[in-house]
């Protein structure tokens, strides 16, 4: 629409198309646009997204130059623009990363580049595990580019990055009182680990991280179909003991998105004691292609995936075969129920957080809040092969008569919209009325009368369910450090 003629209305950029996604940004007479359409009429949509651009006039919006491809092994994920400058967020070898291109930029029509062609600048970090937020980035005349920085060992940072020199500016960090004599620095050496050609700065500020006390480790693992999983894994130098430590493996694996890794000082209490911090980036989560590997009938990749990574832990010593643990919230709980029906030994306790655990009967109903919606990421059960492949997984639906299921958590909201509080109520009564007898009564559900799907506001009443849940799993797997009354 254009503001000095509202009463044409709006311009249509190009017709809906089932499953392909726009994402505009207006910069100096063009629209540049994040896109996974089809780059000709002829060809399915692609994988991931490229960029494009067409002139913002009415008659020329439908002759789209393509300005970059990502380029192999990398997707781009996001894009914000300024006056001067274009900040992409991309992802190589499921990594993030973010750089700079100088605006405007100089496109052959006949010839789109990559990214590595339109000489970018790309951020330093001081870590490949990194969990990067943008920051408040609301001036389009600034050069400045502001990112919350952290991962499991770095507290978070605030950088402010000058998009026209290339320097950063570390702003604050914050403390970790009780730890901050073990605090090191990270030189410039680690900057470069994410990307060879990545351009180094000459500054003489660093950061710090805790890599003096915990040990952080990206590893893959290979899946029941070969296809690796990522897998970051956390744990005390000093207080780790191979083959003997307790485990968690977290999960998620839905709606594309990954698990949390950035800095969080409740896992320290954890850590001291020994215990192993594992995050599986299950299909499901993640860039796009990594994602519709894990939804509908594909479903049952991500549960796989978990599996394997839970295996993989114990094979190789990281944790004790009767000291893993596993949490997973929300769609993470379906991830979990699902693997404890199929593998009912491999976890030793587990937390399902407002669990989505009766999928069957919830995707049924077509009057919940959010079941038409979920029908792209699991399903439509309207569909005789979807609703087969969702029963196949469903956790309520998957119980088995009899067998010995490990101690479980279950925690549910009242007054969640998004998870019946019925889901949780019905696969504990379940799993006590068929289950083993004796080990059903390890079965514990929690119920908060107050709170909604993300729990109760406030500090200290997340507190106080971390504490919960973790109190629970000391005490599932009986160990010493915990006084029960």
């Amino acid at each position: 629409m254009e503001s000095d003629n509202v009463r044409e209305g709006l311009w249509p950029i190009r017709k809906r198309v089932d499953k392909v996604q726009y994402f505009l940004e207006h910069h100096n007479g063009f629209f540049y646009i994040l896109t996974n359409a089809p780059v000709n009429d002829t060809e399915m949509m692609t994988e991931g997204y490229y960029l494009a651009r067409c002139q913002a006039e009415k008659s020329l919006v439908d002759r789209w130059q393509i300005v970059t491809f990502p380029g192999s092994d990398c997707t781009i994920q996001d894009m914000d623009i300024f006056h001067d400058n274009l900040v992409l967020f991309l992802q190589k070898n499921r990594t993030p990363l973010f750089c700079s291109i100088n605006m405007p930029i100089d496109v052959d029509v006949q010839e789109p580049k990559e990214v590595n062609d339109l000489n970018p600048w790309y951020f330093p970090i001081p870590s490949n595990m990194c969990s990067i937020i943008p920051g408040s980035n609301n001036d389009f005349m600034s050069s400045t580019y502001r990112l919350v920085v952290s991962s499991p060992v770095i507290p978070d940072l605030t950088v402010d990055y000058d998009l026209r020199k290339r320097t950063f500016t570390i702003l604050h960090q914050e403390e970790v009182t009780s730890l901050s004599a073990n605090l090191g620095t990270v030189g410039k050496s680690n900057v470069s680990s994410i990307q060879q050609n990545l351009q180094l700065v000459e500054t003489s500020q660093s950061w710090s991280d805790l890599s003096k006390l915990y040990s952080c480790i990206r590893i893959e693992v290979i899946s029941h179909d070969g296809v690796l999983i990522p897998l970051v894994i956390l744990y005390s130098q000093e207080a780790h003991r191979h083959g003997e430590s307790p485990g968690i493996l977290y999960g998620y694996g839905s709606y594309g998105e990954d698990l949390d890794k950035s800095w969080c000082s409740e896992r320290l209490s954890l850590l001291s004691r020994g215990w192993v911090l594992a995050f599986a980036d299950v299909r499901g989560g993640g860039d796009l292609s990594w994602h519709q590997a894990g939804t509908k009938a594909n479903k049952i990749n991500s549960i796989h995936d978990f599996a394997a990574c839970g295996m993989h832990l114990i094979k190789e010593g990281l944790v004790h075969q009767n000291r893993l643990c596993a949490i997973g919230c929300s769609a993470g709980g379906l991830l979990v129920g699902a693997v404890i029906n199929m593998l009912p030994d491999l976890f030793s306790a587990a937390v399902l957080k407002v669990p989505f655990l009766d999928i069957c009967n919830t995707m049924l109903d077509p009057t919940l809040p959010l079941t038409v919606l979920d029908y792209e990421e699991f399903g439509d059960p309207n569909i005789p092969a979807e609703f087969e492949a969702i029963c196949s997984y469903s956790p309520y639906d998957n119980l088995s008569s009899g067998v010995c299921y490990p101690p479980v958590l279950v925690t549910a909201s009242f007054n969640d919209t998004r998870v019946g509080i019925w889901e949780a109520a019905k696969w504990v009564a379940k799993v006590r009325d068929i289950t083993c007898t004796s080990c059903s009564k390890s079965v514990i559900l929690k119920t908060n009368m107050q709170s909604g799907h993300f729990g109760e506001g406030g500090r200290f009443m997340h507190c106080d369910e971390t504490a919960f849940d973790y109190a629970f799993l000391m005490k599932a797997l009986r160990l010493d450090d915990i006084t029960i009354a």
